[in-house]
């Protein structure tokens, strides 16, 4: 958010900020994620971050190994919410529609649009897709960890949308309003 309205790595708060990131990056690449199930979306929200501020280069290449290790073999992503209680589930799971936008969304963000992982991603979608979207009965969003789980019904239909909406072109789209907005500020 601070990138978003205009912070860079100088303002005083950001240091600080990207240091806890970079300590709280798991071993594997990963981020424990809040809201969305877990580590896919931590990832995703991390890595968006990091490229709004344009810093974080060796952060960012470790997130995506671990996001192209952790993709299932029919080319979704998927994690279940026991990747709470036991962090080896994490990037585990049956793929969904959600948890394979975030992932997807993580590569092209760090200009891997064009990664084999997001041709997949991209099919597994696709061949999925009826009446203009997805099916998901998993839990992909989490109201407190350990307690209770969510079914956010928007998930389904947003989060692959973009991610399909997404690349290269939509990326450097999406950086030059990014500019826009710093510049009239």
């Amino acid at each position: 958010m601070l990138a978003a309205i205009g912070c860079g790595t100088d303002d005083p708060d950001i240091p600080r900020a990207l240091a806890y990131l970079r300590e709280s990056q798991r071993p594997s690449g990963s981020w424990y994620g809040r809201w969305g199930v877990n580590h896919i979306y931590g990832t995703w929200c991390v890595v968006s971050a990091l490229v709004a501020l344009h810093t974080g280069d060796d952060m960012i290449r470790k997130a995506t190994d671990w996001m192209r290790r952790v993709q299932n073999q029919d080319g979704g992503w998927g994690e279940s919410c026991h990747s709470y209680v036991d962090e080896s589930f994490a990037g585990v799971g049956t793929s969904t529609p959600s948890q394979t936008a975030w992932a997807m969304l993580t590569l092209q963000l760090a200009g891997l649009a064009d990664d084999p992982a997001c041709a997949r991603g991209r099919a597994f979608l696709l061949e999925r897709q009826h009446d203009g979207t997805w099916d998901e009965p998993q839990h992909t969003g989490t109201g407190f960890p350990g307690d209770f789980y969510i079914n956010y019904h928007l998930y389904r239909h947003v989060f692959p949308t973009l991610a399909l909406a997404g690349g290269e072109e939509t990326t450097a789209g999406l950086q030059a309003t990014e500019r826009e907005l710093v510049a009239h500020r």
